[in-house]
């Protein structure tokens, strides 16, 4: 069996292995049950997904991980986007990556959640900031820690470094607020918080976040155009089928472009990370593929609710779970404008390479 062959029967694998817990064709009775109610997420289901081990999937098999790459990442990521599945996956295999040793063994078991905190200020994706340990004792702000209600510990990013702090550690305060899609962020504040120092830089663990987060974005294009031509085919109007009126046609083919363009992005980009060893070549391709998921993740979301007509509106129709999805993720490690801006910083001095 060929290379090529080899990663095409892993990601096939990757994809299989899923369906016991994301499945495509399930409904979303447990994530509708999960929405506005803290954690906002199942830690029994989070236990199965640490059997299976995804998230050690990129940690070392000398680790106890699974030592695989970012496109199986990407496309585990993506069947969790086609079921919506609320559990921290993409903020916890993050945070696993950069985990020593001897705190992987209750992580990767899920008896602990490990999130990581690195996000001081809006439009940023820079790992850097001002919170500071020194003498044991963390100090700083952290904004935007998703599902941090959640978490056992967070795994902070500090100056020169990273800090592990346990959740209720004294002077660890976390305000969480309620997103759209019924799940939550944090602002965490460490007033002298008793911490460890942890060696490490988190800018690669942001970059494949990013890009897993796109993936996701994809799975769940894919899934809410899949409901949507059944709609079509199903729906009757005037006394017909109303997919066979040649307008809601051709309002179809548009989406089905914006997600097969965002399909081979998003792979494209999975295979520079783990092919490529220039930095600015991965962070361009990471930028233009989330840049596209991001976008095409709104268009093609509300696209399909309107394709629906009045009833995609309702809270009650799964397209606009969806929706919802989308508009929490979208700008989640960095915008589409803020990424056009990097590719656009980045892209000509890789021209002149």
């Amino acid at each position: 069996m060929s290379a090529v062959e080899d990663r095409s029967e892993s990601l096939r694998m990757i994809r299989d292995s899923a369906a016991g817990i994301a499945p495509r064709t399930g409904d979303f009775r447990r994530v509708r049950a999960q929405r506005f109610n803290e954690p906002g997420f199942d830690r029994d289901v989070w236990r199965q997904m640490c059997e299976m081990g995804w998230p050690g999937l990129m940690v070392s098999e000398d680790l106890g991980g699974s030592g695989l790459g970012v496109q199986e990442f990407c496309a585990l990521s993506e069947e969790f986007g086609a079921s919506l599945l609320p559990e921290p996956l993409i903020s916890a295999a993050f945070a696993a990556t950069l985990l020593p040793g001897d705190h992987l063994g209750s992580v990767l078991s899920g008896e602990r959640i490990v999130l990581p905190a690195w996000q001081e200020k809006p439009h940023s994706i820079d790992p850097m900031g001002a919170a500071t340990l020194s003498n044991g004792k963390l100090n700083g702000r952290k904004m935007f820690v998703p599902m941090a209600v959640g978490a056992d510990a967070f795994l902070v990013t500090v100056q020169g470094g990273l800090a592990l702090v346990d959740r209720n550690a004294a002077g660890v305060h976390v305000v969480s607020t309620g997103t759209q899609d019924g799940g939550n962020f944090a602002t965490v504040t460490f007033d002298n918080a008793s911490a460890e120092a942890i060696p490490g830089d988190a800018s690669e663990a942001i970059e494949v976040a990013a890009l897993a987060t796109g993936a996701y974005l994809l799975g769940a294009m894919d899934r809410v155009f899949g409901i949507t031509l059944e709609y079509l085919k199903t729906r009757e109007q005037f006394g017909r089928k109303i997919g066979s009126f040649q307008a809601l046609q051709h309002r179809s083919a548009d989406l089905k472009i914006q997600l097969s363009l965002t399909s081979a992005t998003v792979n494209a980009a999975a295979r520079t990370m783990d092919d490529s060893k220039d930095a600015r070549e991965r962070q361009a391709a990471v930028s233009r593929a989330k840049a596209r998921a991001s976008d095409a993740a709104s268009i093609v979301t509300r696209g399909c609710i309107q394709l629906h007509g009045g009833i995609g509106y309702t809270d009650a129709a799964d397209p606009g779970l969806f929706l919802r999805k989308m508009m929490v993720l979208a700008p989640m490690y960095g915008s589409a404008a803020l990424h056009r801006a990097r590719y656009q910083a980045i892209a000509p001095d890789l021209d002149e390479d």
